[in-house]
């Protein structure tokens, strides 16, 4: 009797906790994958010039369009990044996941093409668009800048800001101080007051050298896709096994990464909403 006591309570908390796994796994799906939050951060430093205080910069990555990521939700974003009135948005890789149909990048392009801003647009390539053949033709259509391996400079009256950007490290055979030799080179000979890079996997940050950025905007990591309470991250993909969280001080670079607009390998979020980073220059 106490034998079929004990296998009773045991197939009781065992069914209990398949239903609890099962609601978390609903609610990730369901719940956690939908809404938008937008995250605000004051970027404090000396190095902004006075002409630039307010700047309003935008980041918005790993959209996965085309996984489970569809025109009505890149259509709610769009909204929420117009009504922030930016100065400058950034998009730092993963537009797609993989592949997308003809009527799909029709979509992709029709919404990014809405995105309003004062000064500009610009994009770099993720992981998941480097077979993406269309990537180009993507962000032109968009009136974005295309940032992969090159550099921007933003003039003001008196002083400048430039935004370099680097292509995923991930895949090709250009390492990433060869992307960043442009930029490299444009900074032996001129002055720059302030220095932002676009990064799409924040761990190649330790592999720069010769150039101290003052501000890096990196993707990737999602946060950690689904996240537990005192425990963080489950997974964090190859490039943001070391930085995944929020923001990092690597050595003089303030280093924030966003939670990313869609999701991969699983349609999954938990306690980790999709987000866009609005951050507001100041000194």
């Amino acid at each position: 009797m106490r034998q079929k006591h004990l296998l009773k309570k045991f197939i009781t908390a065992l069914i209990i906790l398949l239903l609890l796994v099962l609601l978390v796994i609903i609610y990730s799906y369901f719940i956690g994958t939908s809404g938008l939050k937008v995250k605000e951060y004051n970027i404090k430093s000396k190095n902004i010039p006075d002409e630039f205080y307010g700047l309003k910069i935008v980041q918005l990555s790993d959209i996965h369009y085309g996984y489970h990521f569809n025109k009505k939700k890149l259509e709610n974003v769009v909204k929420k990044i117009n009504e922030i009135k930016p100065d400058i948005v950034v998009l730092t890789g993963d537009i797609v996941d993989n592949k997308i149909s003809k009527e799909e990048k029709n979509e992709l392009v029709e919404e990014l093409s809405k995105i309003e801003v004062t000064i500009g647009k610009y994009a770099i390539k993720g992981n998941h668009d480097y077979d993406f053949k269309d990537f180009d033709k993507v962000v032109n259509d968009s009136n974005f800048i295309n940032l992969n391996d090159t550099f921007e400079i933003i003039h003001g009256n008196n002083s400048n800001i430039m935004i370099s950007g680097v292509s995923t490290n991930l895949h090709g055979k250009n390492k990433i101080n060869e992307k960043l030799d442009s930029s490299k080179k444009y900074l032996e000979n001129n002055s720059v007051n302030y220095k932002i890079l676009l990064l799409h996997e924040p761990d190649y940050i330790d592999d720069i050298k010769d150039i101290s950025y003052d501000l890096t905007l990196a993707g990737h990591s999602h946060n950690g896709q689904v996240r537990l309470p005192f425990i963080g991250a489950i997974y964090t993909p190859k490039g943001a096994k070391k930085y995944y969280k929020e923001y990092y001080k690597v050595n003089n670079t303030d280093m924030y990464i966003s939670n990313g607009l869609g999701t991969t390998i699983m349609n999954l979020r938990l306690f980790n909403k999709p987000s866009i980073s609005l951050y507001r220059l100041t000194n």
